[in-house]
């Protein structure tokens, strides 16, 4: 089968390769699309929790290839998708039910084989059967479930006053569920451009700033002014060291702040620990997801949250320099990977 293959950092090709054996506790699957995040982008530069050589990609659907003989309840030819965390169940945390910090953590696509590829072969507990959506919509249920997480992170009062920075895919997704479950009023804060343009008619906010990427302090004093008792929750969805070190400056007394983007491993913040302490700031970090997909998929098969206009380009799996340079263009909302030759279209 084709499948983009990095022998290391940066370093990558499309190459022939074996599809994967099918354990007696796996299925087949034949990657029909998947997505692409900014995960994707730390993991080519060698970030985050890469390892090398590996076939990225973990925002997957596709159909049922072939099933192992202790799988029940799939057939060949059910739509899916896959929960792409893997925990190993028996570390320290994994025996506190805290999955997502397992020390053992394995994620589809970031350090053991993804579905940048034809086929991926997936334990049968991590799949699940989608009804309604099409192939665009159904890669984002791995990014509605980070948001799912990360809804249960910040376990957000009813009527509660929200501020989100970053208008990115998982954002927006984040930002429906909150109006949702809890906000009963909800702030975007994002730069401007197609991105906070998609926010606005998806309905993600109720208020939006459109913020200047180049100089932004201005705005963000006049958004201080206009709530001067803050947010009773500030989400940090942007993975700027910046944002992030002001975000602090917009949590109401007792209220709370979420990290939620996606950092380069250089990046630190400088928070007065004073002010956490005098203000009961809760400082609330929220990673990947477990046991999300089912709500994920629910929210998004039943029509809930909002998709269209999200996915904006789709390139064949040779075309990942293209879509690499597209990303960092900033000119996309979300791309999604077929795993298909352009040349053979």
């Amino acid at each position: 089968m084709n499948a983009l293959y990095y022998s290391a950092a940066g370093q990558f090709e499309v190459r022939k390769v074996e599809i994967p054996q099918v354990n007696d506790d796996q299925v087949l699957i034949k990657v029909a699309l998947c997505g692409m995040c900014g995960t994707d982008m730390h993991i080519h530069e060698g970030e985050f929790i890469a390892t090398f050589p590996l076939i990225p990609g973990h925002e997957f659907i596709g159909t049922i290839e072939k099933l192992g003989k202790d799988v029940q309840g799939f057939a060949v030819g059910d739509r899916v998708v896959a929960d792409n965390g893997i925990s190993c169940g028996h570390c320290f945390y994994c025996r506190r039910r805290e999955s997502t910090l397992c020390e053992n953590f394995q994620g589809l696509g970031a350090n053991t084989a993804g579905a940048f590829a034809e086929y991926i072969a997936v334990h049968k507990k991590k799949v699940y059967k989608v009804h309604n959506l099409s192939d665009e919509a159904g890669t984002l249920i791995e990014p509605t479930a980070c948001a799912v997480h990360g809804l249960d992170q910040l376990n957000l009062g009813a009527g509660s006053d929200v501020l989100i920075f970053g208008s990115g895919p998982t954002g927006l997704m984040l930002a429906q569920l909150l109006k949702l479950n809890g906000a009963v009023r909800l702030v975007l804060a994002a730069p401007a451009g197609p991105k906070l343009e998609l926010a606005k008619k998806l309905e993600a906010a109720d208020e939006y700033i459109a913020l200047d990427r180049a100089s932004s302090a201005a705005q963000l004093e006049e958004l201080k002014k206009q709530n001067p008792y803050g947010f009773d929750a500030v989400v940090e969805a942007t993975g700027n060291e910046a944002i992030a070190n002001n975000s602090i400056n917009f949590v109401r007394r007792g209220g709370k702040l979420m990290i939620y983007g996606v950092y380069p491993e250089s990046a630190r913040v400088h928070w007065p620990p004073g002010k956490i302490f005098l203000e009961e700031i809760q400082i609330i970090g929220s990673y990947a997801s477990a046991y999300c997909f089912p709500r994920s998929v629910a929210y998004l098969d039943s029509g809930k949250l909002k998709t269209d206009g999200i996915i904006t380009h789709v390139f064949g799996i040779d075309e990942y320099q293209k879509a690499l340079d597209t990303m960092a263009s900033r000119q996309s909302i979300k791309i999604a990977i077929r795993p298909t030759l352009t040349s053979k279209d």
